[in-house]
């Protein structure tokens, strides 16, 4: 392939580019590499940012031409943008933000076989028939419901009953149940494990748990936007004793008076805790090195505890975590 690819671009450029996108896509297939590889690589070869829309199955992937990828859901595709459909009668497509009208041969040949590519993951991964039924996910996610019921609701929503799915919780507090290997939508959210279809409740109620974890990732509410409830670990256990809208514990409390005098204190503490040094903090909210120091100084008087041993680090940490828990 790759000699034919240099034959061909000696005779015709546009041809010796668009084998060698063939043999790109065929690659990343094999692989089977997910959404975003298959996103990004349209993106990196055709030079512009790529969008993958599929508002049915509530996926949104996008990625910048240097392969960094920045979602923007909010903003739809322009319509004069190079696309291609993911079915032939749907509105999900993959676009190219091309400004010109036109399409290369190039971008149409990448258009083509990286929709083809991610046709096929998605029908792996999501079902062909892609149902978001509220009673039906309600009765997959129902630990009391007959197995029977479950699985017929399970078939429902396209689910394959021999292969892991994993439930969501969304922080609109409406449940999503997903495959395994699917990519999770954008927001705030808890991932339950992946499980067997019959094992879903438990997935549901580690996800529910998992969202008491997460963050606005705000400078008011830093924290993570997203947490997955296998990574929780032991820190799970927190959330059976810290109670929503309960009285926060006495840590709780001092860190909520400090941060409503210091308007950057919950940002640089949240950084602290994150990191693995104040260097590395300091990079993170963008200060000097110097003035994070400074600014710790200041949090140790308002905390009343330090924050640059091992043991005041962990307290900080449980504090925050803690405070996510309590305001949950």
């Amino acid at each position: 392939m790759k000699e034919l690819a240099g034959r061909l671009t000696a005779l015709d450029p546009d041809a010796g580019a668009a084998v060698q996108v063939i043999a790109y896509f065929d690659r990343l297939a094999e692989s089977r590499a997910g959404l975003e590889a298959l996103v990004r690589g349209a993106a990196v070869l055709a030079g512009v940012p790529a969008r993958l829309v599929d508002a049915d199955r509530r996926v949104f992937v996008r990625v910048e031409a240097d392969g960094t990828r920045r979602d923007t859901a909010n903003l739809p595709p322009d319509p004069a943008w190079p696309s291609a459909a993911l079915t032939p009668d749907g509105a999900a497509a993959l676009w190219l933000e091309r400004a010109e009208a036109a399409p290369s041969v190039v971008d149409a040949v990448i258009l083509e076989r990286a929709a083809g590519a991610i046709r096929i993951v998605l029908d792996r991964t999501r079902g062909r028939v892609p149902v978001d039924d509220p009673a039906l996910v309600e009765t997959v996610l129902d630990g009391t419901a007959p197995e029977p019921a479950r699985l017929h609701a399970a078939r429902g929503l396209g689910l394959d009953p021999t292969a892991s799915a994993r439930a969501l919780a969304p922080r609109d507090g409406r449940p999503r149940i997903v495959a395994g290997e699917a990519e999770l939508p954008v927001g705030r959210l808890g991932v339950g494990p992946a499980v067997p279809v019959l094992d879903l409740p438990h997935s549901w109620a580690a996800a529910r748990t998992a969202l008491r974890f997460t963050a606005d990732g705000t400078a008011q509410d830093p924290g993570p936007r997203v947490v997955h409830a296998d990574e929780l670990g032991g820190v799970a256990l927190l959330a059976d004793l810290v109670a929503p809208g309960a009285e926060p514990p006495p840590d709780v409390r001092t860190l909520e008076a400090a941060a409503a005098t210091t308007p950057w204190l919950l940002a640089t503490l949240h950084a602290v805790a994150a990191t693995t040094s104040l260097r590395a903090a300091a990079a993170e909210i963008n200060v000097h090195h110097s003035t994070l120091q400074d600014r710790l100084t200041h949090a140790e008087h308002l905390l009343g505890w330090p924050l640059r041993t091992p043991q005041g680090r962990l307290r900080l940490h449980l504090a925050l975590t803690m405070r996510h828990l309590a305001r949950s």
